[in-house]
């Protein structure tokens, strides 16, 4: 058999994210970090749901068939707050990243309390108030996607402005869903483009607005995609409308995000920043 190369290293690396709950904490953290290494390459598995020694065996056996099957150490990052089975899990032939290990005792210190040791707490509907406000927010966002509903902006916290397809829907649902922000989107229309003067129903609001663009090329993929071989997906129409559309939000002093290469996470926290918006935690 020939040694493996640098590449099939990369390729063949596997990272397991253990989870008491669904694993959405615990796969953010994973991929922050990992994403500071842009020459490796990773193989996700999520385990959710690990909540009796029994599942955390079954875990470790996949973990240690995936170690003896590839002869690559994999990497687990575990957010299971069971003591019992996060020794289960640190026993495994993985490098074992623990996030509540790592943070919690140091925190018991600090705050001279001891934790609950809870499961699924991070996600939990105790806070119902909280948790009723983003309901209401995402209500808002979908009444108000696309245009509808200009008449409820004075709601607003947020109206995200752009063309058609640059992010604007994924964004405000986000912004509502995770931080109960009220954001609004509005898509520009081509005879809105001819004008450096915003539309009508959006002057009145030009302090919550927030522009966001894209790449002509990633667009017009996109684009293509809904509507294949029209005008509206051509290459050269998307750049003219991307300019002007750019053009028309900074002759107005609206911010502009490039959403291109930049997660919801991320556009969510720039304009949560930028805005100085006051998110809803659970």
């Amino acid at each position: 058999m020939s040694p493996r190369t640098e590449s099939d290293v990369q390729a063949l690396r596997t990272v397991f994210l253990l989870s008491d709950g669904t694993g959405v904490t615990v796969e953010t953290l994973a991929h922050s970090l990992l994403s500071q290494f842009e020459t490796l390459k990773f193989r996700y598995v999520i385990i959710p749901f690990v909540t009796t020694e029994a599942k955390a065996c079954e875990a470790v056996a996949r973990i240690d068939a995936d170690a003896e099957s590839s002869g690559i150490t994999p990497v687990v990052f575990s957010s299971l707050v069971n003591e019992p089975i996060r020794e289960i899990v640190a026993a495994s032939k993985a490098l074992v990243l623990d996030f509540f290990t790592a943070f919690l005792a140091r925190l018991e210190e600090a705050l001279g309390a001891v934790s609950s040791h809870a499961a699924g707490r991070a996600h939990g509907m105790g806070n119902t108030t909280g948790y009723l406000s983003r309901i209401d927010a995402v209500n808002f966002s979908l009444a108000t996607d696309d245009g509808l509903q200009p008449e409820r902006y004075k709601e607003a916290q947020v109206i995200l402005v752009g063309l058609s397809r640059v992010g604007k829907t994924p964004t405000s649902l986000y912004l509502a869903l995770q931080y109960g922000i009220y954001a609004a989107n509005y898509p520009l229309a081509e005879d809105e483009l001819d004008s450096d003067a915003l539309p009508a129903m959006l002057r009145p609001w030009r302090e919550r607005l927030y522009g966001l663009t894209i790449d002509p090329e990633q667009l017009s993929r996109i684009r293509n995609e809904r509507r294949p071989g029209t005008a509206y997906a051509e290459p050269s129409s998307v750049r003219r409308d991307i300019r002007r559309a750019y053009d028309l939000l900074a002759a107005n002093g609206i911010p502009i995000i490039d959403t291109t290469s930049v997660s919801v996470e991320e556009i969510a926290a720039t304009i949560l920043y930028q805005r100085g918006l006051n998110p809803k935690l659970p």
